[in-house]
């Protein structure tokens, strides 16, 4: 089965992938398809066919329940062409494996191609590297090819945000097809199998059919048992040779050689399953031709026969001289041996969360806490210290329970231990919106710490500071987080960076501007101290305060600046939330594809729980409601029982500005909704909440409530509601904000901006507003007016948004992404990301097919037809 047909196309999009980079152009090549779908085959192929003129490096994931830190970089650094990242591997630090990788790339000689396979199984630190290089990658000679199992990342993955994350023309998706029958009946000539019968009970799977054809059994086997075509090859293999590949079996991936012959006392006894395709043997590993396969002989064994066998690979891990310890707990886990998991999974958990893989690490600390009957009271506490504090930066829903674990395990010792873990529980319990509980623990924590001054006091009255500020309580915050640096510079002269964060939050949400430097000041302080976790709650939290302020540019260079930082640190609860706050300036702009698109991709991996619901949540319920999706209600109504929880007004406001803006939209009263703006309202009548207090006004009015301007009301807000439009959309306008720029012409009662305001409206693929407008245009006597995105483009057969339709066509007519966004009056880049998701929509991997996909689908539609 060494012929490689249909894979023409894909091929020659992978050797233009060079010819580009040999001239400077680098690109990253996503292939993406199902198991056995040839992916291995078509990249092994094309690694080949260019190893003349390119360098190739390569590294491939493995199916462990937690993946190695960097695994596929390591393994690509063991390369002999690898320069850079050969060193940079062995330290397993992320930020030199990032720069390491970049440089690699960016090598002089002939272009590099990095191939990554199996992404879906990748670790964070891994796809951190992969989306900091393929960023980099477009202006580099240089290919990165990945291949992925579409829909078989775990649930919580990351694999969509990189995947999202790379975007713009350098980027070329593949999704390789199943053989048609053709091609089916040529590779089964001569076998006296029936093509038709292969072809439907394999489907095309090129891994599949040839297994079927290899063992003989009949061609209408049906798929679910095509793993019974894969151990039938194996049974006809003598004794030796059987129980060499079940002892292989049992490690995901290659088998290095010094693990191979330390698990098979003699490999010649594979030398038959290497001729008949079923082992693969290269100078430096041992594997199965296809990891279906792999699997296939590793479940067919016996559980006891696969625990010894996982035990034998533990042995001969640790008789390594620097054991990799990740794959120690992986087998030990699956050889049953509780000791060996409790005697090197807290370092190995470690060894993760030191290299920033912090969702790997919670893994690993899990396993030891399932034999924890194993550990010294003082592991068993650190562990669960440490524990709760990897579920929390890597964004997960479980730290709850662990930090509750942590507080009784302390009840009755040091009452400064305890505080310390009753601080952590607070703020997972504030992550959890159970405020009143955070609130109580936290208080409980200080109260603990009040004889003398400790760490533990410093730590307890910063984490209760940090909560008030968070329950828009900051007058009452200002106290604690005074102490807090007080106490430290008596204790070692030192100025804590957090309080001083929290500090200038608090002093900026109370109207007091100089708040910022203060902020800014102990983000600064955190970064010279080397304090990863102080530096990036200090960007979160600044970023916040210049959110509530109104002050746009400054929070988007702040976070730019938090992106560069962050580089090479695995943070997930910080990174997203961050990108949530640059998300919603992105929609406040216009680019609401973009926005929702990153919106979903965090909310996927949160799994519908967790603290990153608070950040992105009520932004794409608002995106929805502005877009008219099916989906609207149902999440403005999760949006709403979420931050009714919270206890917080400034969670609250923008979600109930979202359900009246809802209700105005619609034509329905929302005397719930009303009352509680109005409630809020009176809570937040005070300096620092100007924004916030606008939005809930403006979106009253437009449902005709009685409102009232306040002091200090942003002038835009100010001019609509003493019902100078056109002033109110220039504010806007210079805010960058083109939706309620729109809203404001629209309310003008003037014709022709009004028909402006339909064109923003349609643009956005703002549906109900603009058919708001286009009602109010007809009240107006106009008789010609511009019609809205048919329900044909609504219900795109390929799932495409209206502005993705409109781009599409654009595309097929063979403008550049410069031309459609100068016609469009988009930015080049929102323009590169559109029609990047129309190509992965689409499932073509060029301009030119997605051109043959109009002309095939749409032949003689009109481009134009969406208006009159």
């Amino acid at each position: 089965m060494g012929t490689l047909l249909e894979r023409a196309a894909e091929l020659e999009a992978l050797e233009e992938a060079v010819a580009g980079a040999a001239s400077g152009a680098g690109s990253v090549v996503l292939v993406a398809g199902e198991a056995g779908i040839g992916k291995t085959s078509l990249v092994r192929a094309f690694a080949a066919r260019v190893s003349a003129r390119a360098r190739v490096l390569a590294g491939a994931c493995d199916d462990l329940f937690s993946p190695r830190p960097l695994g596929p970089l390591r393994d690509a650094a063991r390369d002999p062409g690898a320069g850079p990242l050969a060193a940079a591997a062995r330290t397993g630090d992320r930020e030199a494996v990032m720069g390491a990788v970049v440089e690699e790339l960016a090598g002089p000689g002939p272009p590099t191609v990095l191939v990554v396979e199996d992404v879906h199984w990748a670790d964070e630190g891994t796809l951190d590297v992969l989306r900091h290089a393929g960023r980099r990658v477009p202006d580099l000679p240089a290919v990165l090819v990945l291949t992925y199992r579409d829909g078989e990342a775990p649930p919580g993955h990351a694999l969509p945000t990189l995947l999202g994350a790379l975007t713009g023309p350098a980027v070329r998706r593949l999704t390789p097809r199943p053989l048609s029958p053709a091609a089916v009946a040529r590779l089964s000539a001569g076998t006296g199998a029936d093509p038709a019968a292969l072809h439907r009970s394999t489907g095309g799977n090129p891994f599949f059919l040839s297994e079927v054809i290899a063992s003989g059994t009949p061609a209408d086997l049906p798929p679910a048992t095509v793993v019974d075509a894969v151990l039938a090859r194996i049974r006809t293999l003598d004794d030796p040779a059987r129980e060499a590949l079940d002892r292989l079996a049992v490690v995901p991936g290659e088998v290095e050689l010094s693990l191979a012959r330390a698990l098979v006392d003699d490999l010649t006894v594979v030398a038959e399953a290497e001729r008949r395709g079923i082992l693969e043997v290269r100078p430096t590993a041992v594997a199965f031709r296809h990891e279906l396969a792999r699997r296939a002989v590793e479940e067919a064994q016996p559980v006891l026969g696969r625990m010894r066998h996982h035990a034998r690979v533990v042995a001969a891990l640790l008789a390594a001289p620097e054991p990799d310890l990740v794959r120690v707990v992986h087998h030990a886990v699956a050889a049953g041996d509780e000791r060996a998991v409790a005697e090197h999974g807290p370092e190995a958990a470690a060894q993760a969360c030191r290299a920033g893989a912090q969702t790997e690490g919670a893994r690993l600390y899990a396993e030891v806490l399932r034999v924890a009957h194993l550990l010294d009271e003082p592991t068993r506490m650190a562990v669960q210290d440490a524990y709760s504090w990897a579920l929390f930066h890597a964004g997960a829903g479980e730290g709850v329970r662990a930090a509750a674990e942590a507080v009784r395990l302390r009840e009755d010792g040091d009452p400064r231990a305890l505080a310390h873990a009753l601080a952590v529980l607070s703020v997972q319990q504030w992550s959890d919106q159970q405020p009143a509980a955070a609130l109580r623990s936290a208080t409980r924590a200080a109260g603990l710490t009040e004889a003398g001054d400790s760490p533990e006091r410093v730590f307890a009255l910063t984490h209760l500071g940090t909560l008030l500020v968070n329950l828009d309580r900051e007058g009452e915050a200002l106290p604690p987080l005074e102490e807090a640096v007080a106490v430290a510079r008596r204790a070692d002269g030192r100025t804590p960076p957090v309080p001083l964060v929290f500090r200038g939050r608090a002093r900026m949400a109370l109207g007091d501007e100089d708040g910022y430097a203060e902020a800014r000041r102990g983000l600064a302080l955190a970064r010279e101290a080397g304090d990863q976790d102080a530096a990036m709650m200090g960007y979160l939290n600044t970023a916040i305060a210049l959110w509530q302020r109104g002050r746009y540019d400054e929070m988007d260079a702040l976070l730019a600046e938090r992106e560069e930082f962050g580089r090479g640190r695995d943070f997930p609860f910080f990174d997203h939330s961050c990108r949530s706050y640059r998300l919603r300036l992105r929609a406040l702009r216009g680019d609401w594809d973009a926005a929702e698109a990153e919106y979903r991709a965090i909310l996927e991996r949160s799994g519908g729980r967790g603290v990153l619901l608070r950040y992105c949540l009520p932004g794409l319920a608002l995106l929805a409601v502005r877009r008219g999706d099916d989906d609207a209600p149902r999440l403005l109504a999760d949006a709403l029982a979420y931050t009714e929880d919270s206890g917080s007004a400034f969670q609250l406001l923008p979600v109930l500005a979202a359900a009246l803006e809802h209700a105005w939209l619609a034509g329905r009263p929302a005397p719930a909704h009303v009352a509680a703006a109005r409630d809020l309202l009176a809570r937040t009548d005070r300096p620092g909440r100007e924004r916030e207090r606008a939005d809930v006004l403006r979106a009253l009015a437009r449902l005709g409530e009685p409102v009232v301007p306040f002091r200090g009301c942003p002038p835009e807000t100010l001019a609509a509601l003493r019902g100078d439009r056109l002033e109110a959309a220039e504010g806007w306008a210079a805010i960058g904000a083109p939706y309620e720029r729109a809203l404001e012409l629209a309310e003008s009662g003037e014709p022709g901006r009004a028909a402006a305001a339909l064109e923003i409206l349609d643009g956005l693929g703002a549906r109900p507003a603009a058919a708001r407008v286009r009602g109010a245009l007809r009240g107006l006597g106009v008789r010609q007016v511009r019609r809205g995105a048919r329900a044909a483009t609504r219900a795109h057969p390929a799932g495409l948004t209206p502005r993705q339709a409109e781009i599409l066509a654009l595309v097929a007519e063979g403008r550049t992404n410069t031309e459609i966004a100068e016609r469009l009056v988009l930015s080049i880049r929102t323009v590169d990301h559109h029609v990047s998701a129309v190509l992965a929509k689409l499932g073509v991997g060029s301009r030119r097919e997605a051109a043959d996909h109009v002309a095939a689908a749409r032949a003689g539609a009109d481009p134009d037809a969406d208006a009159s």
